[in-house]
């Protein structure tokens, strides 16, 4: 355990060895965009071409600005950008890395756009491509890729947002006329929030408890007609869902459905059926797989959604370093003139470790979204990697959308009243980027996601279980057993042996060396599911009822959650810098990924301190390193923003940041 010394601190350089890098922004810029340079290009082409929309989204009205968000995304319909992922025989681009590269990019812009795409491209088309078979593929997709068919994804229920198990529209199916009749049963049972339903869509993708001879067969997904010729078909009623926080661009809706009738080829049937004659027949036979196989086919909303608050957070770092180093304030030197906000060291303090961890998350995006490519286009048809892509998936986006809103937030501070004004983007950022946290999830419930496929090591039970289930589960096995099953003790073990000191590597190892600052994560996430598993077992042990202990213990299962993401998010950052041939980019990156584990460490080190990782004295040493990493990083600042790249259009603050 840790004792009260730190190793000497390389804070001060007092040995000389330190040469400031030279950053290659162009080369750094690619290496950001990867193998999917190219259509980013042509997603910041069409952005630019279509810069004018940040500034509509504040004069036209309400209904004009939904209108001409809707010409600009079929426009761009038109590029290709937004069909990447569908089949190349109905249209689309083959290529689902590229269709997450094409909508994490579009977020440089106007969100409205990129909701909207996502709502009619992603989720709508989405669920038809994903839930679908060929019948449906055939008749629907082509239309949809090119804006010609306009549909939305009805899901959400107003008594119903995250527990989707529990919807309550119900889809009956009637053997005379061999048609589902879809009812709304109740106010809680309507289709809510429901993006493209005010004004566009023609056809809704309605998840619905399915009723077959009198028996329930769970949520199941039909495609429902809801407009004919412009106006509510019948049956269905439709209601605006008026002025929003943010995204005013994008027609949010509300749904109801009085026995609307649908034919039987409507129920999306890739995994169950109805036969004509009403006999429910599903290759899944487990109720519970048979649902959140259907859900885990849609992971790529999610995926997207975290991508698209990491690089919305890229446009407000963008716009507040290069303000700071424009802005000047208060005599601090000697020279008589007023110094740069971005000299101080508190400004630094601010924006630099949100930046490194920008950096990370960015990587840590990448590794997700390629193993969705890998996962969806078949290059790996494992059921475990399919479940762990559901969990990272999961919680790459809770953090990455966390960040999206806590960064937006402090850049605007750190742009004062110039800030506040909307011509200089944060406005709209702030309130457009603010629902990303509830959507395609809400972050805590996204992060129990995590913490189930811990705790079961991502099992076959994995897939059957509600809260219930997993705490009799986890109570069922020797705490050594849960800690054991994990990926991160090996990892731990492992990396042990790398560092000096034995036991005391805590103490011994350098605060620069990358093997510390895992070390240090890896131990906090397995101490914490360790901690978990306890805690479940001692209430089961004490005969209390399953639902209550889970809720006993649920800030603890969040809490293992979100260490385990984080771990995963510095793994990524090292593992995409660690082969880098030695150069300048390798050394500010380096710079970025030791900014980004010692914050890490450095915001939690009270639980550090708790549970003997951490004395005084290092604590004090790391904080004094934070400190000289952001003095490097300062000079090659402007650098490191600028090789987001971010078209100068979408940053639009010209008081801010200048020409």
């Amino acid at each position: 355990m840790a004792t009260d010394t730190a190793p000497p601190s390389t804070a001060d350089d007092s040995d000389g060895s330190y040469i400031q890098p030279d950053v290659d922004v162009p080369a750094l810029a690619a290496f950001l965009d990867g193998k999917y340079v190219e259509i980013r290009n042509l997603v910041r082409s069409n952005l630019v071409e279509h810069a004018s929309i940040l500034e509509e989204a504040e004069t036209l009205s309400r209904d004009d600005y939904r209108e001409r968000v809707k010409e600009i995304v079929l426009e761009m319909a038109t590029t290709g950008q937004t069909g990447m992922g569908f089949p190349t025989e109905l249209g689309g681009g083959g290529d689902i890395g590229a269709s997450v590269a094409a909508f994490e990019t579009l977020a440089f812009g106007d969100l409205s756009v990129l909701v909207k795409v996502g709502v009619q491209f992603g989720l709508f088309g989405g669920a038809i491509l994903q839930l679908g078979t060929r019948e449906h593929h055939e008749k629907y997709l082509p239309d949809t890729i090119t804006g010609k068919l306009m549909g939305c994804f009805a899901m959400t229920e107003t008594g119903h947002g995250s527990n989707v198990q529990a919807l309550g529209t119900v889809a009956t199916y009637d053997v005379a006329t061999q048609e589902f009749v879809i009812t709304t049963h109740g106010e809680a049972a309507r289709k809510d929030y429901i993006g493209n339903a005010a004004k566009h869509a023609e056809l809704a993708v309605v998840f619905a408890q399915l009723e077959v001879g009198g028996n329930s067969e769970g949520v199941h997904a039909f495609v429902v007609p809801i407009r004919e010729n412009g106006k509510p078909a019948d049956g269905v009623r439709i209601e605006d869902d008026g002025a929003k926080m943010g995204l005013n661009g994008v027609d949010n809706g509300r749904l109801w459905f009085d026995g609307v009738r649908v034919p039987r080829e409507a129920l999306l049937n890739r995994f169950a059926d109805v036969s004509a004659a009403g006999v429910y027949e599903s290759s899944i036979e487990n109720p519970n797989k048979r649902f959140f196989t259907m859900l885990g086919t849609l992971v790529q909303g999610r995926v997207c959604v975290g991508g698209a608050g990491i690089n919305a957070a890229k446009v407000a770092l963008t716009i507040a370093t290069r303000y700071a180093v424009r802005r000047r304030q208060f005599e601090a030197s000697t020279d008589g003139q007023e110094e740069l906000l971005l000299d101080y060291g508190m400004h630094q303090r601010r924006l630099f470790p949100l930046l490194a961890r920008t950096y990370a998350l960015h990587f840590a995006q990448e590794v997700v979204a390629d193993q969705l490519h890998d996962v969806f286009s078949g290059a790996t048809d494992d059921e475990q990697t399919r479940r762990e892509l559901e969990s990272r998936a999961a919680g790459t986006k809770a953090l990455g959308t966390w960040h999206g809103t806590r960064t937006i937030q402090e850049c605007r501070e750190a742009c004062g009243g110039a800030g506040y004004l909307s011509e200089n983007r944060f406005a709209a950022l702030k309130a457009d980027t603010d629902v990303f946290t509830t959507f395609e999830g809400d972050n805590h419930v996204l992060l129990q996601l995590v913490a189930k496929g811990l705790l079961t090591d991502y099992s076959s039970e994995f897939q059957d279980m509600d809260q219930f289930g997993l705490v009799r589960f986890v109570a069922g096995l020797a705490v050594e057993t849960v800690i054991e099953r994990t990926h991160v003790h090996k990892l731990l073990e492992r990396v042990k042996d790398l560092l000096p000191g034995g036991e005391e590597w805590d103490q011994e190892a350098g605060l620069l060396d990358p093997e510390y600052h895992l070390t240090m994560l890896r131990y906090r996430e397995e101490h914490m599911l360790g901690a978990v598993a306890r805690r479940l077992k001692r209430g089961i042990d004490n005969d209390m009822n399953p639902g209550e202990v889970f809720s006993r213990v649920q800030d603890h299962v969040i809490a293992a959650a979100r260490a385990h993401v984080e771990r995963l998010v510095l793994e990524a950052f090292i593992e995409k810098v660690r082969p880098l041939p030695d150069s300048d980019m390798k050394v500010a990156l380096n710079l970025l990924a030791d900014l980004h584990a010692l914050c890490a460490i450095e915001s939690d080190r009270a639980w550090f301190m708790e549970h003997g990782r951490l004395t005084t004295t290092r604590s004090k040493a790391i904080s004094r390193e934070i400190n000289s990493l952001c003095r490097k990083i300062r000079p090659l600042a402007v650098d490191l923003v600028d090789a987001f790249g971010v078209p100068e259009e979408m940053l639009r603050a010209q008081d801010l940041i200048g020409d």
